[in-house]
């Protein structure tokens, strides 16, 4: 059942609180993948002329996905964006933590709709053809019809290639959507705004680690790093 205050509109602050649900979350989450094997997680972002701040931010932090994940077999990402007008871009998928920073590096962001349709579309797609361990996406705002957005995240949840929403800002309306686009797809939702690049690189190291290696792979993150994600894990175990 959803806590009363995940009814309420997100703060303007993230709260601890929140990225320790959005970790719990991601812990309690199946995985399929074969020991040993990289993980694939689609990274996909909102590129329109507001998301430019966050773009840069996300672009100067993305080796952490990397990094986590290096000793549980690696991980492939593919990036995917939308901006401008109806523009729909995805990348080969790399296990190159330069090549990834080359390519988000490249991308300006330009004033248009949202397309989130076209990235769940896509998730459903590519993991036809190979498992997609995970999808990820990073926006502010939603411009679509919410119904439709759920049932491609209904069809999600059904292949195991749950969604983790981040949602910067405080439209209520994107709040509504993210959460159901999560909650549909087996994934989770978290809200971010100040202190952005702490709060990202935290959320995107626990997404790309459960990516890796599942439940198991964030425990074993959590006996070395200890603080809070130490203690949801105990959470979980019942402790």
């Amino acid at each position: 059942m959803m806590a009363e205050d995940d009814e309420k509109f997100p703060s303007k602050k993230t709260s601890q609180t929140s990225v320790d649900a959005f970790i719990n979350k991601i812990a309690a989450t199946p995985v399929n993948n074969a020991v040993g094997t990289p993980g694939r997680l689609l990274f996909a972002m909102d590129a329109t002329a507001s998301r430019q701040p966050a773009w840069d931010t996300a672009a100067r932090i993305q080796g952490e996905m990397f990094r986590e994940t290096a000793a549980l077999g690696g991980l492939d990402i593919q990036l995917a964006f939308y901006r401008g007008f109806g523009e729909f871009k995805v990348s080969q998928w790399t296990d190159s933590e330069s090549e990834l920073l080359g390519l988000m590096t490249s991308v300006t962001c330009r004033a248009g709709e949202t397309q989130i349709g076209k990235v769940l579309s896509h998730a459903l797609n590519e993991t036809s053809k190979q498992k997609v361990n995970a999808l990820v996406f990073v926006g502010d705002s939603v411009e679509e019809d919410i119904d439709e957005l759920g049932h491609k995240a209904g069809k999600l949840g059904l292949v195991g290639a749950p969604a983790f929403m981040f949602h910067e800002g405080d439209d209520p309306l994107a709040q509504f959507a993210f959460r159901e686009v999560a909650r549909l797809s087996n994934g989770a939702y978290c809200q971010f705004n100040y202190n952005a690049a702490q709060v990202l690189r935290e959320l995107l190291g626990a997404v790309a680690v459960y990516a890796a290696g599942g439940r198991l792979a964030l425990e074993d993150m959590a006996k070395k790093r200890g603080g809070e994600i130490l203690r949801i894990v105990h959470q979980l175990k019942g402790e």
